[in-house]
């Protein structure tokens, strides 16, 4: 059997947005679920024939756990039962988001609640449990670094902080629950695989008096990983800052005797976000030009050479018009297969996502949810009269079609990560 850091393994996934932030923003009063305003609560057979359509083997696909869990010990797996079976049915392995931003609201204080990594890992358990010996790879949490920027630095999101104190609060809660869930994860199936999923960034500045800002905001975009794999010890560049930014030494130590290896790292990169350029005029600001697909070798080299494990793109899109996403996804795969022909294990590709989305700014907003879709995927959504989406087609289905059929990146044996995991394991 082959191993995943062998040349010839390969697989094509995509997914559907799946961000769910269960409080209701203090001026409008909405909420964010991505499935409902995008309809797929209702259209999920259809949503789910399309990945099919498309010839993926695998699909990153989130379950909402405010649904499944909505109030303490109350418990209902209809929804995921269904849609992931469905999945399994039609042959697209899933790779399951326990966590993508939103908790169920009854946890207060969200990640900084006392007994959020508690939760976490008996959600989890129960997760693996169900599906067990049928699904193998779980995301135990989509972005940790964007979930601790949102809920702490920013204070968009529960439990609403602001500032790098902030920050480093909602990441210490966030990684103590990657941690227990990936231990649950374990412990219920030896088979199952953790797939470590966070948005990554390059910056730069051409400011010789900014490097050393530019390097610790580099070291930010790895410290969830870094933290889970007990990695932050003394000799670590951002221990010093993060003891000066309220971080405990029994923080880290924690991290340290609890750490968990990383087997698959995902990263998420966009070319309209993920190359961060630090200027100061007159204060420090960050620009944000639209990227080349060069930094996709350059992103995929940085996380191999720093953790050793396979990785794979676990989401990039361009956003606009069919030709400009027609160009990113081109040019993206283009990039991924030159990475690969250096040496680096980069063993999958997802286009996410599958058809539009609704933007974040929904849900502080006042506008219908069709006033919001980006068109990122390989379906747009087209709103009717009535207020309908409809997934409309573009040129873009048959050209990832073709990428999967052709075997573009000299594909391999696409349905056993898990047992290649077990393999790199021993």
């Amino acid at each position: 059997m082959k191993k995943l850091s062998e040349p010839e393994f390969f697989f094509w996934a995509t997914g559907i947005e799946d961000t769910f932030i269960t409080a209701p923003h203090a001026a409008t009063g909405r909420t964010l679920d991505e499935y409902e305003l995008t309809q797929h609560y209702d259209r999920w057979i259809d949503d789910i024939q399309l990945m099919r359509e498309l010839g993926v083997s695998h699909a990153r696909y989130g379950i909402p756990w405010h649904r499944i869990n909505p109030q303490p010990n109350a418990w209902n797996w209809e929804f995921a039962d269904k849609t992931l079976g469905l999945m399994l049915d039609l042959g697209v392995e899933p790779i399951v988001d326990l966590i993508h931003y939103g908790l169920p609201p009854w946890i207060e204080g969200a990640w900084l609640h006392p007994d959020f990594p508690r939760y976490v890992a008996e959600y989890t358990r129960r997760a693996a449990e169900r599906f067990k010996g049928r699904i193998h790879m779980w995301t135990p949490l989509n972005e940790p670094r964007v979930t601790a920027w949102y809920c702490g630095k920013l204070g968009w999101w529960p439990p609403n902080l602001r500032g790098w104190r902030g920050f480093l609060k909602v990441m210490l809660g966030v990684c103590k629950g990657i941690v227990e869930s990936t231990k649950a994860l374990r412990a219920v199936d030896d088979e199952n695989v953790a797939v470590h999923v966070d948005a990554t960034d390059l910056y730069e500045s051409d400011d010789p008096n900014l490097s050393e800002e530019v390097s610790r905001r580099q070291e930010i975009v790895f410290l969830a990983l870094d933290l889970v794999s007990g990695r932050v010890t003394e000799g670590h560049s951002l221990y010093r800052w993060l003891l000066k930014n309220g971080v405990r030494e029994l923080d880290l130590a924690w991290f340290a005797e609890n750490s968990i290896d990383l087997e698959m790292i995902g990263i998420n990169l966009y070319p309209l976000f993920s190359r961060k350029i630090l200027v100061r005029a007159p204060r420090l600001r960050i620009k944000m030009p639209y990227s080349d697909a060069t930094i996709v070798e350059r992103l995929a080299r940085l996380y191999y050479e720093r953790y050793r494990v396979p990785v794979f793109i676990s989401e990039t899109a361009s956003l606009g018009s069919i030709k400009r996403r027609a160009d990113w996804l081109r040019d993206s795969v283009q990039s991924a297969r030159r990475a690969r022909e250096a040496g680096i294990p980069l063993v999958g590709y997802t286009w996410w996502p599958l058809f539009a989305l609704v933007t974040w700014a929904y849900r502080q907003g006042t506008k219908p949810p069709a006033y919001y879709i980006k068109q990122m995927g390989l379906w747009d959504l087209k709103a009717d009269d009535q207020g309908n989406l409809h997934r409309t087609r573009t040129g873009l289905v048959d050209m990832y079609k073709d990428l999967v059929s052709t075997g573009a990146m000299s594909v391999g044996s696409v349905g056993t990560i898990e047992g290649q995991v077990l393999q790199e394991r021993t």
